[in-house]
């Protein structure tokens, strides 16, 4: 007679509260828990008098009865840069607009002037103490767009401090190729030959060195149109890459729609999103990534049509924009607060939206986002009452611990 074998776990967390944030469940809030891990992934979890007789675990961790969630996922970032762009906030408390700005030549085209006169270690460490403002905030997973480079050299160059920050860093990164950000002033009066360049040239470069994940463009008015959007598009689908889009943030381009239609990752920003663009996305299963730092920081007073998004079943997810020109952030618990109080999310919409959404709004969904069995073992423990407190407290960080692929740490690195 066979008898079932004893799990054998890597490391087990005692005496947690569980808030596992899996699909359809909720907070998934389980009292007096456990959660194992063996290989880098969760092995088992629930309640401690339910752990299995005669487990084994190489280390016993006592969570000191915090509440472990999934860590956090920013799923929308410009964080390598270099320069700043102090003096384009007081322009605009002034009474200058973004768009205003960004025609005399301020705005994006300043950050490109500074990242590329930065090396490629300069940036790396202007970069650090950004990255472990979230890192601290049990952030696990980033995505990281170029995008400030708009050559082929200085893209380049952004992907591989991004590559790099998630090799030295316990953090996994995604990139996201940005090259349509803005139009070079090598390019000036030629956006559709700078369009071509990129797909011909500049996306195949960089693919073949390893440095894309996925195809981001900023579709707007002061931006590119929805015809060489969707160029970049088709040029990233060849390429057999995921994408993404800055769309709806100023006006309504259709981007959502054009997004949805090449099945899409997400559409982020959204302030403009039109019902036609809601249905797009639904259809699809994009998501809608919402960033009120930068609506925050514009003192935007359009708010995205949450209410049409829910009744729609659009997955909401929430990040920090986090760059130097519209969205200076590099608090992801900031966010979650923001998006409480400027876009009346709840406090469960707002934490699934840096777990769960998150990570689909990545393309992570089946690895990472929520605590599940065979799920990658990233989670933060937290010194707070209930998980809603996540998106409630401003200013104030209660990350006791991180985990991150199984191996716990400290919150702050640096």
């Amino acid at each position: 007679m066979s008898s079932n074998p004893q799990p054998e776990w890597d490391a087990l967390w005692l005496n947690v509260r569980l808030a596992t944030l899996a699909d359809g469940q909720g907070f998934g809030e389980i009292q007096d828990a456990a959660i194992a891990v063996r290989h880098g992934q969760i092995a088992w979890l629930g309640r401690r008098s339910d752990l299995p007789a005669g487990y084994r675990t190489a280390v016993e961790h006592d969570g000191d009865g915090c509440w472990l969630t999934p860590g956090l996922i920013d799923c929308h970032t410009h964080i390598v840069y270099a320069g700043n762009r102090s003096a384009e906030f007081e322009a605009r408390l002034n009474g200058a607009s973004y768009a205003e700005i960004a025609r005399q030549g301020g705005g994006i085209l300043s950050t490109v002037r500074a990242t590329r006169s930065a090396t490629s270690a300069e940036l790396f460490s202007a970069s650090l103490p950004r990255v472990d403002d979230l890192l601290a905030e049990g952030v696990t997973t980033i995505e990281i767009k170029s995008g400030y480079g708009l050559d082929l050299v200085n893209e380049a160059k952004m992907l591989r401090v991004a590559r790099r920050i998630g090799r030295e860093l316990p953090l996994r990164v995604r990139t996201s190729f940005l090259g349509a950000h803005a139009l070079p002033p090598e390019f000036s009066g030629q956006a559709d030959a700078y369009i071509e360049m990129l797909c011909r040239e500049m996306l195949p470069a960089l693919v073949a060195e390893g440095l894309v994940d996925a195809v981001d463009v900023f579709c707007e008015q002061i931006g590119f149109t929805p015809a060489q959007t969707e160029q970049l598009f088709i040029a990233a689908q060849q390429a057999g890459l995921p994408v993404k889009l800055h769309a709806e943030q100023l006006s309504d381009q259709g981007g959502a729609q054009l997004v949805a239609r090449y099945q899409g990752l997400s559409a982020d920003h959204l302030e403009y999103l039109s019902r036609a663009g809601i249905a797009a996305m639904a259809s699809a299963g994009t998501v809608a990534v919402l960033l009120p730092g930068a609506f925050y920081f514009l003192r935007e007073t359009r708010v995205p049509p949450i209410d049409a998004l829910r009744s729609a079943g659009v997955p909401i997810a929430v990040a920090t924009d986090c760059n130097p020109g519209t969205s200076p952030l590099t608090s992801l618990l900031s966010a979650l607060n923001f998006s409480c109080t400027l876009f009346r999310l709840t406090p469960l919409e707002a934490l699934q939206g840096v777990t769960l959404n998150a990570a689909r709004a990545l393309g992570l969904a089946a690895q990472t986002g929520s605590l599940e069995v065979g799920k990658r073992a990233d989670f933060g423990l937290w010194k707070i009452e209930r998980p809603a407190d996540l998106a409630y407290g401003i200013g104030h960080n209660p990350c006791h611990r991180v985990v991150n692929s199984g191996i716990q740490r400290k919150p702050r690195m640096l």
